[in-house]
């Protein structure tokens, strides 16, 4: 096979010449271009680690350059990792067709020897994490208008992937250091390694429990029962992190051991909430940002039912409309393998999946015009 430097093939595959793919389905590497070993270690100045953007649980990724000034991102894969190696094939399997403004786009993969390596569009601010928790070392500042932005388009890549796909797909792990900025602070889901395609006609999926901590909706933490409900609850947590340039991982917020949610409902139990905005925010409309925080409490109900559709997500967050949070509850936390707050409501949604992927009621989330 033949192929043009860092772009599709021009010259049709054959199989006598087509790379050792170690066993992996043929049919679903036709999917995605390929790039040779030497192509990429090129690219990435033979991977040096002034290159390198990230680490993750399965490998580091690296800046790269084509011959024709493309940047791109390449993940590679730890040596020898058998959990790695399912995660990659499902990335390549969940987003290798998917486009969407808020995603992260797939441009590629080598299957080399013993290398796997996917090849990603390169996004210049790379990841929230950094950006938003370490704005002092990074000269970037996010305003509101900039923050408020990042929400609505995390809300649509999700609702995208739970509503417009089929079948649809569950992140399972959506965290601020999965989030990527472009050059124009534009959000982008990454990392799709643990995501789940969930067929219309059933109500959840058991699985393995997998995730981040501090993320992990408390029913599937639980009982390992995976619903999109999962994901939501995961956003509600960035966005309280969008707002107050907190990590949701660390456990001492608020002086007792707290998670960052826990904090975020004791604050608006007493009156305060508006304390957790970040201080490096500057000016702010208090309303709106109420409004966000609000809808990140209805995305961490303890009950998944009582969760809205990432579609309503992005119809709560709009400016024309008005939140019922009298019909607020408290959400559902999980932190060292115990499930705290309404506990009776993550066990009565742990047992009736059936209403999981049900539209949350309207009394819980009645959206009206002003």
């Amino acid at each position: 096979m033949s192929y043009c430097c860092f772009g599709r093939s021009v010259v049709q595959r054959t199989r006598s010449t087509a790379p050792a793919t170690g066993g992996i389905d043929e049919q679903l590497l036709r999917r995605v271009d390929h790039f040779s070993y030497n192509q990429l270690r090129s690219a990435t100045d033979d991977f040096h680690s002034s290159n390198k953007i990230g680490r993750g649980g399965f490998g580091t990724v690296y800046k790269g350059i084509r011959k024709d000034g493309t940047e791109i991102a390449v993940k590679t894969l730890a040596a020898q990792s058998k959990q790695g190696a399912r995660e990659f094939l499902t990335e390549i399997n969940i987003i290798s067709n998917v486009k969407h403004p808020n995603l992260v786009e797939l441009i590629g993969c080598c299957i080399q020897g013993a290398n796997r390596i996917l090849v990603y569009e390169y996004v210049e601010n790379k990841s929230l994490d950094k950006v938003l928790l370490d704005q002092r070392s990074t000269n970037i500042k996010l305003d509101w208008r900039k923050r408020s932005a990042i929400c609505i388009g995390i809300a649509r890549g999700l609702a995208f992937l739970h509503e417009e796909l089929v079948p649809h797909i569950v992140h399972r792990d959506i965290k601020s250091s999965n989030i990527l900025l472009d050059k124009d602070f534009n959000p982008k889901i990454g990392d799709f390694g643990l995501a789940k395609l969930f067929p219309d006609n059933i109500t959840h999926i058991s699985t393995r429990i997998a995730g981040t901590t501090g993320y992990l909706a408390p029913e599937y933490a639980l009982g390992g029962q995976l619903t999109m409900k999962a994901d939501v609850y995961s956003f509600g947590v960035l966005v309280l992190e969008i707002i107050s340039g907190r990590s949701s991982s660390k456990t001492d917020w608020g002086g007792t051991g707290m998670l960052l949610l826990e904090w975020a409902w004791q604050l608006h139990e007493e009156g305060k909430l508006l304390e957790l905005v970040d201080p490096e925010l500057g000016e702010f409309p208090e309303e709106e940002v109420l409004r966000y925080m609000k809808v990140a409490f209805f995305c961490t109900q303890a009950a998944a039912n009582r969760r809205p559709l990432m579609s309503q997500v992005i119809k709560m967050l709009g400016r024309n409309v008005r939140l019922n949070d009298k019909e607020l509850m408290a959400p559902g936390f999980f932190q060292d393998g115990v499930a705290s707050s309404s506990k009776k409501s993550i066990e009565s949604s742990a047992t009736s999946t059936s209403n999981q992927m049900s539209s949350v009621p309207v009394t819980i989330t009645d959206v009206t015009s002003r």
